[in-house]
Parts: structure tokens; C-alpha cells; sequence
């Protein structure tokens, strides 16, 4: 049985596909880690992982990137209130998240 998606694109759902060799190429948009992660920023990680889960049950090889957002206007305002530098504010917060 295939994995069906729906394309917003097309407004009809259709088969997702694999780019190349079977494998697929995923790009899911990570935490901005200004604050430690809450219901509303994992609704998004969950449903990225059921679909990885189900795509590598289904015989997919992956190709899966996230980003880390650590500039942001929140960071700064966040990191300036604290008195530190960026990068150190935003590793506990990054940390945590994994």
C-alpha cells in the first residue's frame, strides 16, 4: 500500500514518491530555540516523525534535514536580557530540544 499525501498545491492527494534510488528527500523547518519547546512547536516534529517512521516501514531510505533557527528577533531581545552572547543562550535551548 502506498503513502498518500495531500498536494495543497494541486488540492488532490497523491502518492508520494521517491526522488531517486528510492530514497526520499524530507526538509522540515526545525525550532527557533528562544525558549524551551511547547505543545504548538512539537505538533509540527510529531507529524515529521510519524511520516518518517511510516516512510522507512514502507521501505524508503531517507534523506531528512531540519534547520535550527538561533537568530531571531527573540533570541536577541532574550540573550541581550540576559547578558550573554547568542550562541551561548541558545545552546541549552537547542539542547534541550533534541
Amino acid at each position: 500500500m502506498a503513502i498518500e499525501l495531500f498536494n495543497t498545491l494541486g488540492s488532490r492527494v497523491e502518492p508520494l514518491s521517491a526522488s531517486e534510488n528510492n530514497t526520499l528527500r524530507m526538509y522540515c523547518c526545525g525550532p527557533t530555540v528562544y525558549d524551551y519547546g511547547h505543545i504548538g512547536n512539537f505538533r509540527t516534529f510529531l507529524h515529521m516523525d510519524v511520516l518518517r517512521r511510516t516512510a522507512r516501514l514502507k521501505g524508503f531510505s531517507l534523506k531528512h534535514v531540519m534547520n535550527i533557527t538561533d537568530v531571531d528577533d527573540k533570541i536577541i531581545r532574550n540573550a541581550s536580557a540576559a547578558n550573554l552572547p547568542i550562541g551561548e543562550y541558545t545552546a541549552k535551548y537547542e539542547r534541550a530540544f533534541f
